[in-house]
């Protein structure tokens, strides 16, 4: 029911290894349409990622690959404005190969991770994609935000597939065969009966769970309410 991160992810990554020239690098990263590459060793781990705005510190690239009047992402100018890492970032741009560029050490993700923390973690550190290790830090693939709307964009009759044999079909703790779902634009209406309004209340907070739920209606009708008033909210 929660999709993974190996469920979205491009297992085919574009990377280079530290001493790439960083001429190399932007066209790498041209040549494939993505806007940063994982930085390898000669083992395969990550050792930091190399981005678009890791290159364009460099006045040589802003007007040959991306052409003159390029402006950093706000984030970056208000950063350097404010002063914070000022100097380290000035050393970076005399770098002439990908490992005196590059962001380190990298933020990561693991195949195993739910496609919810991935996108917090890139939320939370301001990046657009997330190269993906395995436990001994390898690369195995990389995931985007391109990637993780996927998840959203899912098929009405995906979900509604999965609600009915994943949740109302294999339930052990109520008996849902009177539960009609119907699916919409990842919105979701529950018709039907239960016998206790708390089990309309547990089934409905399972299926906001579901991947490409945008929202749930709940119409179900119960015999019993034993919800206090203290339950209500």
């Amino acid at each position: 029911m929660h999709m993974k991160v190996r469920d979205v992810m491009t297992c085919e990554v574009a990377s280079v290894n530290g001493s790439t020239p960083i001429k190399d690098v932007a066209e790498v990263l041209i040549t494939h349409g993505v806007s940063a590459a994982p930085v390898v060793d000669g083992e395969g781990h990550v050792v930091g990622v190399v981005s678009e705005a890791d290159l364009l510190r460099k006045e040589e690239f802003r007007e040959q690959f991306y052409r003159e009047g390029y402006r950093p992402p706000l984030r970056v100018r208000l950063r350097e404005v404010m002063g914070r890492g000022t100097a380290k970032i000035r050393e970076r741009a005399r770098g002439v190969t990908a490992a005196e560029v590059m962001s380190a050490p990298a933020v990561t993700t693991r195949p195993y991770t739910s496609v919810v923390s991935a996108a917090r973690e890139m939320t939370r550190h301001g990046v657009k994609r997330l190269p993906v290790v395995d436990d001994e830090g390898l690369l195995v693939g990389i995931v985007s935000r391109h990637d993780l709307l996927k998840v959203l964009a899912r098929a009405d009759a995906d979900i509604a597939r999965e609600i009915r044999e994943e949740i109302i079909a294999g339930c052990l703790w109520a008996d849902l065969s009177r539960v009609e779902v119907a699916v919409s634009e990842g919105v979701v209406t529950l018709t039907g009966a239960v016998e206790r309004r708390s089990q309309a209340r547990v089934l409905t907070r399972m299926i906001e769970r579901t991947n490409g739920v945008i929202g749930v209606v709940d119409r179900l009708e119960w015999k019993e309410d034993d919800v206090g008033p203290w339950e209500e909210h």
